[in-house]
């Protein structure tokens, strides 16, 4: 599938302030099942850009800005052309010692992925064990029925509720509230995969779905997020517990991460003279052809 995305981002503020270096993750993977054709960022006001690669291997692009720069407005704007490939998300093999349930990973592969065995912050262990135990009370031998249960799970056991204000909800504040945004719901189904064992990490990127023609005023496009799995034979593969689905062509990742909230889309500050007021506001296309 082709993707033609346009994402801009754009922060008003009450007086003229200036900035300090902002980093940037918009620039979507390259990967075997996604290929970018095309990217281009534009920064008003400009700003000299250095493209990095930060500790996790993503793509991470600095803004940095003159020090004599003074504006009331800061707009980020990304444009690129992607294409996925990911049609069949089903189309692996597992190695043998990982088709049932429990497995255990190799030491090469545990050691590389330390990280994402840790509990998010926020993580009761006690309460991810009561909340299996009613929610997946006879946990599939199967590796991937397993997975395949726990996604849905999630799914029918949490109400979706769009949050524009920033922050994630640690799974404890999940489970209280009965559900979160789609990066609440990543982060509560990956930790209840750490819970079980299974290598987990956060991702953040695009999604495309078609509008519902039943619904009248449907929300505006927004950022997506996910999570993947490490699967011996498979590598990573993701799965969307908003949706209850493993992610195939329509999902366009961005960043992953073991720690969420390190792969903010942009993250900076800004400096005044005085107390001041931001308003933001973002537009978001995404067009399949």
């Amino acid at each position: 599938m082709f993707l033609r995305v346009t994402h801009v981002t754009r922060y008003d503020y009450s007086q003229p302030v200036s900035f300090a270096p902002h980093a940037l993750y918009l620039r979507p993977r390259e990967t075997p099942r996604q290929r970018l054709h095309s990217f281009d960022l534009t920064l008003t006001p400009t700003a000299r850009r250095v493209a990095t690669n930060d500790a996790e291997d993503n793509a991470l692009d600095w803004a940095y800005f003159d020090t004599a720069t003074r504006s009331a407005s800061l707009e980020f704007r990304s444009e690129f052309l992607v294409e996925t490939l990911d049609t069949n998300p089903f189309d692996f093999f597992l190695k043998p010692t990982a088709l049932a349930f429990p497995f255990a990973y190799d030491a090469a592969e545990t050691f590389a992925l330390g990280p994402c065995f840790a509990a998010p912050a926020g993580t009761d262990s006690a309460q991810l064990h009561t909340w299996l135990a009613a929610h997946l009370p006879v946990p599939p031998a199967d590796t991937m029925a397993l997975l395949t249960a726990l996604n849905s799970a999630v799914r029918n056991a949490l109400r979706y509720n769009r949050r524009d204000e920033p922050g994630i909800q640690t799974p404890s504040e999940t489970i209280a509230s009965g559900g979160g945004s789609c990066r609440d719901f990543a982060v509560f189904f990956l930790a209840l995969c750490r819970q079980l064992g299974l290598a987990a990490r956060f991702v953040s990127g695009y999604l495309h779905e078609p509008p519902d023609p039943a619904v009248s005023h449907p929300s505006p496009p927004a950022m997506h997020a996910w999570a993947e799995v490490y699967l011996p034979g498979a590598g990573w593969r993701g799965l969307d517990p908003t949706r209850g689905i493993f992610c195939d062509d329509s999902f366009v990742p961005v960043a992953h991460t073991a720690l969420a909230e390190s792969v903010n889309p942009i993250q900076g500050n800004f400096f005044g003279a005085g107390p001041t007021t931001s308003t933001l506001t973002t537009r978001l296309t995404l067009d399949k052809f």
